[in-house]
């Protein structure tokens, strides 16, 4: 594949994920927290739990460091994973009136996001050969995205902090961050899945 088209389909992916991943999520969680729709609530405060890996994978690639790359298969498929793992949540969402605009906006979104992060996912499996140091020429579009997130974030903690936000050092927050979240994932599959289930509840 042509670099240039590549690096068109990695923006794109980018763009499409700032809108269905971070603001329609946003929107959401805020208007169902208005409507008092309390199983919406649950489903968006569990979607971003699982959403934060993708965070993580930022900060990584940051810093170039190989881990991001993995990061960047295993998070959309562990969104989709979250969107429709839930019995209950599931069960409550269908149970609402297909036509009220907060159900039918949601359940565009959770189609669309799924649709989108199965197609990322499987763009970013071409990132894989990165780890390793292979195909530079592609890795750099993968990283554009991260480099210049870093940039902005790093003159808003210059300004607001006073001190320096090196690439090394959202590497070592991304590193802390993914054992926290592995920890955090772990105790869920050991402790809270074989007792509850696919039961959301009240996590």
């Amino acid at each position: 594949m042509p670099e240039q088209l590549y690096r068109s389909l990695v923006w794109l992916d980018v763009r499409l994920g700032m809108l269905f991943a971070v603001g329609l999520p946003l929107v959401l969680l805020v208007w169902a927290a208005l409507r008092k729709e309390q199983a919406l609530v649950r489903l968006m405060g569990l979607y971003w739990k699982v959403a934060s890996l993708q965070l993580i994978a930022l900060l990584l690639l940051t810093d170039n460091r190989p881990a991001g790359f993995l990061l960047l298969v295993l998070a959309p498929l562990l969104v989709v994973a979250a969107l429709w793992f839930w019995v209950d949540l599931n069960e409550e969402l269908a149970d609402m009136p297909p036509w009220r605009a907060l159900p039918l906006t949601l359940r565009i979104w959770r189609w669309s996001l799924t649709l989108l992060s199965l197609g990322g996912a499987s763009l970013a499996v071409t990132a894989l050969p990165c780890m390793g140091g292979a195909g530079l020429r592609l890795c750099r579009a993968w990283l554009e995205a991260p480099v210049g997130l870093h940039g902005v974030v790093a003159r808003v903690f210059a300004f607001v902090f006073g001190g320096e936000w090196t690439p090394g050092v959202a590497a070592f927050v991304g590193y802390a961050a993914l054992v926290a979240y592995a920890v955090g994932l772990l105790q869920w599959l050991v402790v809270r899945l074989p007792r509850l289930g696919r039961v959301a509840g009240e996590f």
